[in-house]
């Protein structure tokens, strides 16, 4: 499929591949870096089922390294949009731009976030969705609405919390970051993915050399998924609103 797709690309074609991130960013990595990576081909990949809300096909499926797979191939764009507006739009500005780009969807449903009016998709700008005087949430894809939640738990409890949507870790909007680190003096990420090589690798790479100050990653803490229902694996790797609450509250 990836070699097909490349090919398509060299004819002026704008293929899409597709499959579980397990497999197109997985089991495909060899091709995806050298067939479409290392010519800079015009190709998007949509992979699909990513992180541990696969639920019940188990850890061999749950692939919680995609995102940290494909930032280390040069040239590659890599996005995780929130819910499905920003998917919708992420797919749109994946087909404007010139280049590979890696697309990860969930399979879980997920709340609307973007639906205001003032909404734009823009690839490498992060959303600052809340305003937050005392620390940061910069989440990213299914993590961002319960960011969301829990910041406004901690406004009732008079902790003043940022939150940043993060749709596209690669390139990274550095300067959403840093500004935050400058302001609000302490960082959390968080993903549906693992801490190693992700979105919290990612800012806390920026953060150490522009604006350095303490970095908290939160999310699959180097270790496998297991089999069960979306929703109570959210919980149990304590990736749900409660978790990241009770993650950051603790570190406080």
């Amino acid at each position: 499929m990836a070699g097909i797709a490349a090919g398509l690309a060299t004819c002026g074609k704008v293929p899409f591949m597709s499959s579980f991130a397990m497999f197109a960013a997985g089991r495909a990595f060899e091709q995806v870096r050298n067939s479409i990576g290392y010519p800079h081909l015009n190709v998007k990949i949509g992979a699909t089922h990513a992180g541990i809300s696969v639920g019940e096909d188990g850890a061999t499926h749950q692939c919680n390294e995609d995102i940290a797979l494909m930032r280390t191939i040069p040239g590659m764009v890599v996005i995780n949009p929130s819910d499905d507006i920003e998917a919708k739009a992420a797919v749109r500005a994946a087909y404007e731009y010139k280049g590979p780009v890696y697309l990860r969807f969930g399979r879980l449903a997920v709340p609307v976030i973007n639906d205001g009016d003032d909404y734009k998709f823009e690839i490498g700008k992060g959303v600052q969705l809340k305003d937050g005087r005392d620390l940061t949430i910069v989440a990213t894809g299914l993590t961002v609405a319960p960011a969301l939640e829990v910041a406004k738990r901690f406004d009732e409890e008079g902790i003043s919390v940022r939150v940043i949507n993060i749709h596209t870790i690669k390139p990274l909007d550095e300067d959403i970051i840093v500004k935050a680190a400058k302001e609000t003096g302490r960082i959390f990420t968080v993903e549906e993915h693992s801490i190693i090589g992700g979105l919290g690798s990612a800012v806390a790479e920026v953060l150490a050399e522009k604006e350095p100050v303490k970095v908290t990653r939160l999310g699959v803490m180097d270790t496998f998924g297991e089999s069960g229902p979306a929703k109570e694996l959210l919980v149990k790797y304590k990736l749900d609103a409660d978790g990241i609450y009770e993650s950051i509250n603790s570190r406080l």
